[in-house]
Formats: C-alpha cells, sequence, structure tokens
C-alpha cells in the first residue's frame, strides 16, 4: 500500500495526501494489462468527446443552414447532415459504454486489492486494537473506503479530465466562429459556477461528514446490541436497546434532511448559473444573425455546445462532493491500514523450531497499562512432556499467562522461552503454530460445525475430523443432529450450548496436534461425567506434549507434575497437590472451600 508522506501532525483539509496514495491504482505498475485498459479507455474518452463536442453539433448547425438556404439541391446535403448528427449521437453513447466496459476491470481490480490489503492488516494487529474497536465501525470504514475507490478511479478519469478537455473545444470553436467576447463570457460563467458549487460543496461536505459520523454510530450500535443478544435478554433491555437505537437512528435521519436540503439549493443555485448563460448565449447569437453576423445554424450549434458543455457541468456538484467523501472515507481506511501493529516479528526472525516442547517463564512481568501491572517476577518451567496447572483467585493473571505464551503481547520485563528460543524473537506464525489452546470462552464461526472441527487444521478430512469429534466426546451428539456435521451453529455458536461449544473446542484443538496445550478452564462448561470423559482424554493427549492448564476447579488438577498457585500476579506457592495441601497455605483453603461447596451440592441434590 502506498505509504502516507505527509508531515506528522500536519493536517490535510484538501486531502492530497490521501489522493497520492490513491493514484497509484489508476495507473497499477505491476500490471500491464490493467495499464492497457486505462489508456484504451482514456482514448474512447477523447474519441467521444470529439463526436460529441466537434461533429455532432457543428453536423446540426450545417444542416439547419442548409433547410434555411432553401434550396432543394441541399436537401440531400442536410439529410445526410441530420444523419451525421444522429450517428455522432450514438457514437457517443456506444463510446462511453465500451469504455466502462473495458475499465471496469481497473476499479474492480483496485478495489479487491486495498480490501484484501486492509483485511490482512486487520488480522495482523494486535489484541489491544481488537479488544478495544467496535466491529460495526470497523466494517462500515472497510465497506465506504473499499466502495469509493472505484468511484474516484471512475470520476477523475471520465468526468474531471474530460470536462477539462471539452471546455478547450468549446472555448476554441467560440473563439473561432464567434468571437473573444463569447469566450470570456463562457470563462466567467464557467468560474462562477465552479466557485458557487465548490462553496456549496464544501458546506455539505461538512454536512456529509456528521452524516457519516451518525451512520458509523447507528450500525456500530445495532451490531454491538445484535452481537450481545442474550445479554439483552438476561437484563430484560428490548426496551433500553429500541431506546438507544431509535436515538442513534433519529439523529442520523436529522442530518439526512439536512443533507438532501443543501442539495435542493446547489441544484437551484447551478441551474440559474447554467440557464442564465444559456439565455445570455442564445439572446447574443440571435442579435447577431439579426445583424447578419451569424447563420440560424450558429445559433443551434451555440447551444449545442452549450448543451454539452453543462451537461458535464451539471455533475461537478456531485462529483466534487463524491470525490471529497472518496477521500474522506479512504482516509479513514488508509488510516485503518496505518495503525501501527503492537506485537512485530524482529527483522530476520527465525521460525520456532521445537524438538522437545520445554516452557520456561524467566522474571515475567507484564501490565495491560503502564499503571496497571498484573504479573510481578512470574517464573516457572514446564518441562517436556510434563504438565503444570495455575490455579489462583479471580484476576490474579491465569488467562494472562496463555495471552503471553501465545504473544498477544508484548512483555515489561523477563523472557518466555520455549525449547530455550526466545518466543519474542521467533516468528508468530510459527510460534502459533506450535501452540493450541481451548478457551474458557470459545467462539465459534457461523458455519456448520464440521467446519468449526477443521478450523484446527488447514486441509483436515472427514475422518480426521470425526476422530477428533470422537476424542472430544461430541461425535454421538454431532451424528444425532439432522444434519449431523453439516449442522449449523448460528452466529458464535449461539445455538449451541456451553458444554457443546468447549466440546468443539477440544475437537478443534486435538486436529491441529500441537506440541504445547494450553487449556483454560477447558472443561468448565461440562457436566461432571462429561467432563471425567473429556479429562481422561486431555490426560492421554497430554502425555505427548507439553501442557498448561489453568483451573478453577481444583478437582481436574490433582495428577498434575506441579501447581503453581498465582495471588495478585505473584507465584504465591508452588509443588504438588500433595505438597500443597501439606503446606495448609492459599491452595489448601482454596481446596477445603471447593470440597465445602460441593458437599453442598450434593446435599441439595439428595434433598431433591
Amino acid at each position: 500500500m502506498p505509504p502516507d508522506t505527509t508531515a506528522p501532525g500536519v493536517a490535510d483539509p484538501a486531502g492530497w495526501a490521501t489522493l497520492r496514495r490513491f493514484l497509484p491504482y489508476l495507473w497499477p505498475a505491476d500490471d500491464i494489462g490493467l495499464r492497457v485498459r486505462v489508456a484504451l479507455s482514456f482514448a474512447l474518452v477523447v474519441a467521444s468527446i470529439a463526436l460529441t463536442t466537434l461533429v455532432m453539433p457543428l453536423a446540426y448547425g450545417a444542416a439547419v443552414d442548409r433547410l434555411t438556404a432553401g434550396q432543394e439541391a441541399g436537401v440531400a446535403i442536410a439529410v445526410a447532415l441530420v444523419v451525421a448528427y444522429a450517428g455522432a449521437r450514438f457514437g457517443g453513447v456506444l463510446l462511453d459504454n465500451m469504455r466502462n466496459g473495458i475499465f471496469e476491470s481497473v476499479g474492480q481490480d483496485a478495489t479487491r486489492r486495498l480490501a484484501e490489503r486492509v483485511f490482512g492488516h486487520l488480522h495482523r494487529l494486535s489484541l489491544r486494537f481488537h479488544l478495544e474497536r467496535r466491529t460495526g465501525a470497523v466494517t462500515k470504514v472497510i465497506e465506504r473506503g473499499t466502495k469509493s475507490i472505484d468511484t474516484m478511479l471512475y470520476f477523475l478519469l471520465f468526468n474531471i479530465a474530460p470536462t477539462a478537455f471539452q471546455l478547450t473545444i468549446v472555448l476554441t470553436l467560440f473563439w473561432t466562429r464567434f468571437g473573444v467576447g463569447l469566450v470570456a463570457a463562457t470563462l466567467a460563467v464557467v468560474a462562477l459556477y465552479v466557485w458557487f458549487t465548490k462553496v456549496m460543496t464544501e458546506w455539505r461536505t461538512r454536512l456529509r461528514e456528521q452524516w457519516t459520523e451518525h451512520d458509523t454510530h447507528a450500525t456500530a450500535r445495532a451490531v454491538d446490541s445484535l452481537l450481545n443478544y442474550e445479554t439483552v435478554k438476561y437484563f430484560n433491555a428490548e426496551a433500553r436497546e429500541e431506546r438507544s437505537y431509535a436515538a442513534a437512528v433519529q439523529a442520523l435521519a436529522r442530518t439526512t434532511v439536512k443533507v438532501e436540503t443543501s442539495l435542493a439549493w446547489l441544484n437551484i443555485g447551478q441551474s440559474l448559473i447554467t440557464n442564465g448563460m444559456m439565455a445570455g448565449a442564445m439572446a447574443f447569437t440571435v442579435w447577431g444573425w439579426s445583424t447578419g453576423r451569424f447563420s440560424p445554424g450558429d445559433v443551434v450549434v451555440v447551444n449545442t455546445l452549450l448543451m454539452q458543455l453543462f451537461r458535464p457541468l451539471d455533475l461537478l456538484g456531485m462529483v466534487y462532493r463524491t470525490i471529497r467523501q472518496g477521500l474522506i472515507d479512504m482516509k479513514a481506511m488508509f488510516d485503518l491500514a496505518d495503525t501501527d501493529a503492537e506485537v512485530k516479528d524482529i527483522p530476520g526472525a527465525p521460525a520456532l523450531a521445537v524438538t522437545r516442547g520445554e516452557v520456561r517463564f524467566e522474571h515475567v512481568r507484564f501490565g495491560y497499562e503502564p499503571d496497571r501491572q498484573v504479573l510481578h517476577d512470574v517464573s516457572f518451567t514446564v518441562p517436556a512432556g510434563g504438565t503444570l496447572a495455575v490455579v489462583g483467585p479471580s484476576g490474579a493473571g491465569k488467562s494472562t499467562l496463555s495471552r503471553l505464551l501465545y504473544r498477544f503481547y508484548d512483555l515489561q520485563g523477563g523472557r518466555i522461552l520455549i525449547d530455550g528460543q526466545d518466543v519474542a524473537r521467533v516468528t508468530q506464525d510459527s510460534l502459533r503454530r506450535a501452540i493450541g489452546i481451548v478457551p474458557q470462552d470459545t467462539v465459534l464461526f457461523n458455519d456448520t460445525i464440521g467446519f468449526n472441527i477443521g478450523y484446527g487444521r488447514e486441509g483436515a478430512g472427514p475422518e480426521e475430523i470425526e476422530a477428533a469429534a470422537k476424542g472430544a466426546a461430541i461425535d454421538e451428539f454431532i451424528r444425532a443432529l439432522p444434519d449431523g456435521y453439516d449442522a449449523m451453529v448460528g452466529e458464535r455458536g449461539l445455538k449451541l450450548s456451553g458444554g457443546e461449544k468447549q466440546r468443539v473446542a477440544i475437537a478443534r484443538t486435538l486436529l491441529k496436534d500441537p506440541p504445547v496445550l494450553i487449556l483454560d478452564e477447558a472443561t468448565s462448561a461440562l457436566d461432571s461425567r462429561t467432563e471425567a470423559a473429556i479429562q481422561r482424554t486431555l490426560g492421554a493427549v497430554a502425555e505427548s506434549r507439553t501442557s498448561i492448564v489453568i483451573a478453577h476447579r481444583l478437582s481436574t488438577i490433582v495428577d498434575a507434575d506441579q501447581i503453581i498457585v498465582l495471588d495478585a500476579g505473584r507465584v504465591a506457592e508452588r509443588g504438588t497437590h500433595a505438597e500443597l495441601l501439606a503446606r495448609r497455605g492459599l491452595y489448601a483453603e482454596m481446596w477445603a472451600r471447593q470440597a465445602a461447596e460441593s458437599d453442598v451440592d450434593e446435599v441439595a441434590v439428595a434433598a431433591e
């Protein structure tokens, strides 16, 4: 993507920097075929202008002169001239449509390239950006930006440049046939028209910016509300959401009325200027005809030339506004594309080479914000093939460990190593290929169950997907569905229960078959019987790989090789289950509390 060459801190109200970044899409350096299409399209533009601005008015005027001369011999010539006039009109339409067909590939290619680059860049941005973004607003920015590029290419090549060329032809004909006075009058009126259009369009652009802001807010509000459908239902907030959305839509409607009203004033002013020019020019040529200076055909020529000139000028306001809006939309998308990735590979970073799978945290310090330290000097080692369990109260920093191992964030201090390789000095792609995770909060694509399981490894076959489903104890459930593995899971997996979603996530990770495995509350949403079955499966899987288990229920990690207890971002205790119980510290307290809760639940079940 062309870089932003605007100096830091320098405003660009006219959009020149955005336009400079946009122009390479008009003349793609790496595609000769598209360049040929652009050149051919512009050649057709020139030919069309020559037909409609030269041949058509002159043929029409000559035909009128022949008819008014009253000579019978001139009738055939007049008919021929009328046919030439009609042919020129058809030729203009033919060439314009041929131009559109040839140029369409250029616009679509530019749109495709820009959309692909921005989409890819969004996936390269850090987790912090995606936690802070509003999905509806981001998708709206991309939608408007990609749509604007095709429109911008069309107007720059087929409206702005041809109008200037057409004006030159008209002024030349006026100079040679009607004198300098008409040329001066035409220039003055065109200048007045352009000035008026610019002033009015600038006003309308400010209104459009407000409209865009309200439109983005309304869309973001709707998407955010629908994504949180369950939460809305939980808290009986339907009316509240309707009021919030209604307020956003009302603000959008008020701004839309202002935008449309301003368009009416623009059209009235433009029409007054163009029709005033038309009346003056026609009156001038009629006066010239009355004095014998001009012929009747000259009156027709002036009228036709001005109509040809004012036709693109009538669109000038729309074109200027569209280009200005396009620059605004593209700038927003370029700003999105320029958002710096917080986590980057170092230049020349090698791929991670996992031979054994040892994971080591060395004096790790980390905070999501400078004044919010989450981890303080955390150190531990998970031997190759070993299992480490991490427990602790909510907010102790347990899930942060998995995010740091995945390198979603960079550390403020210390190192994380896999087989002695600093994860900050290898490629992120190779690092994440070596790690599998079953997250606590499972989010699924709005696709089939088979697709969601198969997402764990690209190219996995149906047999492999089914084997992973069996390992996660969900194969029988899937086969009982009417559509089996082709059953849709709904938006974010809402058609599945929490336990079913977690089993799909487990199957997806089993299919990936990574050397390092993270289980972040992997069975927290399962019933006891299913949890026991999956624990056996996970235990078998963990025997051949390094595993980090983040757990809330301590009963699920009693067989871990080592357990660390996090408290306020520090390692408060470490040891085996038996050692930690014997120490009678925080772990023993948590165990006793959960045991008491379990006894209460059993009593409640017995009472029922």
